[in-house]
């Protein structure tokens, strides 16, 4: 089963349903065969890649709200991120243009790698309020994840993978992706935000059953017992 995510860097909800996706996968029991693809997108690809201010600034001067009703409403994503286990640090993000970010997920792919950089990139904006437009930031992102700092220097220094970063976002206006996160399942079902991870799942069992995939079998440990879980042990 393939499931492409569009999504970026700086998109909160992005996260979130990152996590909702991914526990859904594991209530589901189809996350060992199961493919997920980051698809780039750009919120505002317009940012300046040397921005200074703050997120929350950024926000007002998007919807023409005051600063005080920007902090309101990343309090309540904040909230929401609490709940999936993530810690967003609101106060201290910066604005950032995300096009070279999406052209280290794309060498990542390259690499093998795509999972931890993605993860990475959201982690390094979102928790530790790093700026994830400097070069410093994505090398030393790169690295984490075991990709070459020379290789990357050389990805950043040239236009490498900015056509499959503008394919990406083509493609999500052509099939009429209008906000991120936009999650598609095999080419059949699509939807559309950080849903709770009982739609994922619903979704995914959906498309498995049509499809005859079946969840990966689980382990048991040394013992021979069942794995238990929150709810329930299997037999």
């Amino acid at each position: 089963m393939k499931i492409e995510v569009w999504s970026d860097y700086v998109c909160p909800f992005c996260y979130i349903g990152k996590r909702r996706l991914e526990e859904a996968l594991e209530q589901t029991g189809l996350e060992e065969v199961t493919e997920v693809v980051f698809k780039a997108f750009q919120l505002d690809p317009n940012t300046p890649t040397d921005a200074t201010h703050s997120m929350q600034e950024g926000l007002a001067e998007k919807y023409g709200m005051s600063l005080a009703e920007a902090k309101k409403m990343t309090e309540n994503v904040a909230i929401q991120a609490k709940g999936v286990g993530l810690d967003y640090n609101f106060e201290h993000m910066k604005v950032a243009n995300t096009f070279n970010a999406h052209r280290l997920a794309k060498l990542a792919e390259q690499e093998g790698v795509a999972g931890e950089v993605s993860e990475h990139l959201l982690r390094a904006y979102f928790v530790d309020a790093e700026v994830i437009a400097e070069d410093e930031v994505l090398i030393r992102i790169a690295q984490e994840a075991g990709i070459d700092e020379q290789r990357t220097k050389e990805m950043l220094s040239s236009d490498e993978f900015a056509a499959d970063v503008k394919a990406d976002i083509t493609e999500a206006g052509q099939i009429g992706v209008q906000g991120v996160p936009f999650f598609v399942i095999n080419r059949k079902y699509a939807i559309s935000g950080a849903q709770p991870p009982e739609a994922f799942a619903e979704a995914l069992r959906k498309v498995a059953e049509e499809e005859g995939v079946t969840p990966a079998l689980k382990v048991l440990n040394a013992n021979g017992a069942g794995l238990c879980t929150d709810d329930s042990c299997d037999m």
